[in-house]
């Protein structure tokens, strides 16, 4: 079997599959691209058999033909070669031989017999989303997962297809984001849960090409173009994540994202590092931020304008959290929707985007007294 093909065109094709290769596994079948020849189209494909991805190029062959070729040796050849042709050529005792003008480099491939089967997502429930709407929603809710595995559930991002849209949600007990994207109408009302490996791997692949979805109940398919990225979904319920939304948060403080947002990275330097406690101290028009380290004699405080007419109130919070939230609202002004210093706050920005909904949720510290 032969065939022939541009470096800079491989190169490209297989950086898009590569992420899906992990770099240690008991099951060394997976350091391998699946390389099938096919009526003059290579299909490459790789699994760590939570995500797996695949995407073709036209290829002039003489003959169909599949084989499993060491990942990353291949893809670290190919990507070192300035543009050229590279000749393949398969050889008896399963040498694969790839030539170029200058050289020629030999690698042996196996068999694809034990290569995964790659999962078929059928195209029943196909949902279409802009590529760039698709990112914001994942850049602004992925911060949120949940690191532990107690609860599988919350360590993914919830896709909540719903008649108002799609929703994203994420949290991790501590916070919680919920974006709405208005414009996606799916027709369908299912909840699916995908992990946070996924969306770490699809962030890096959306750019402004619409992304088909395709759902089945163990799995879900994204194609990006001529790209086909598939992932496990995560087979536990998620929790039931508007019981914990505050519905009487009354009190409202209307602030600049940025000055707070400099302020708490001041703070932090101040907070204690066991508990990263920083107090709010909302009073008429002004917030007093404020943080101390006992351990280390150290503490701070800053007073930032800001609009609140409500009743005086001292709050806490960690300062990773607040952080966190300020960091990924993408908003000069945001709004505090607060009840007392025990029951969870709600951040929004202060004027809402056209057919999309952003909430953030934090849940208060206690104040060392």
């Amino acid at each position: 079997m032969e065939f022939k093909v541009n470096s800079k065109v491989l190169e490209k094709l297989l950086s898009k599959i590569i992420p899906a290769v992990p770099s240690r596994t008991p099951m060394p079948i997976l350091e391998n691209f699946l390389f099938d020849i096919k009526d003059g189209a290579l299909i490459v494909c790789a699994t760590d058999l939570e995500i797996a991805l695949r995407s073709s190029i036209n290829v002039a062959a003489d003959e169909n033909i599949k084989m499993v070729i060491p990942a990353r040796l291949l893809y670290d050849i190919v990507r070192s070669l300035n543009e050229t042709q590279i000749h393949f050529e398969t050889e008896p005792n399963s040498k694969l031989k790839l030539k170029t003008e200058n050289g020629v480099y030999n690698l042996s491939y196996s068999s694809p017999e034990d290569f995964p089967e790659i999962p078929k997502v059928s195209g029943e429930k196909e949902v279409v989303l802009g590529g760039i709407d698709f990112k914001k929603a994942i850049d602004q809710t992925s911060f949120a997962m949940s690191k532990e595995d107690m609860r599988p559930a919350m360590t993914g991002t919830l896709f909540e297809f719903s008649e108002e849209g799609l929703r994203f949600v994420t949290t991790d007990g501590h916070r919680l984001v919920k974006f709405v994207n208005k414009n996606v109408k799916p027709g369908i009302e299912e909840q699916f849960v995908v992990p946070e490996r996924a969306i770490s791997v699809l962030s890096k692949l959306l750019g402004e090409t619409d992304v088909k979805i395709y759902l089945s109940k163990t799995n879900i398919s994204f194609h990006i173009g001529d790209l086909e990225f598939i992932s496990r979904l995560i087979g536990e319920k998620y929790p039931a994540y508007n019981s914990v939304i505050p519905l009487e948060n009354e009190n409202l403080m209307k602030i600049k994202t940025g000055d707070l947002l400099s302020t708490i990275k001041r703070m932090s330097l101040f907070s204690a590092s066991s508990s990263k406690q920083v107090k709010f101290s909302i009073g008429k028009n002004n917030l007093e931020v404020s943080a101390e380290d006992i351990d280390h004699g150290s503490n701070a405080k800053e007073n930032i304008l800001c609009e609140y007419a409500g009743e005086p109130m001292d709050i806490g919070f960690n300062t990773v959290y607040v952080n966190d939230v300020l960091s990924h609202l993408e908003a000069n002004e945001i709004i505090f929707k607060l009840h007392s210093p025990t029951k969870a706050c709600i951040i929004e920005p202060s004027e809402a985007k056209d057919n999309e909904e952003l909430m953030m949720l934090l849940m208060p510290v206690r104040l060392n007294n």
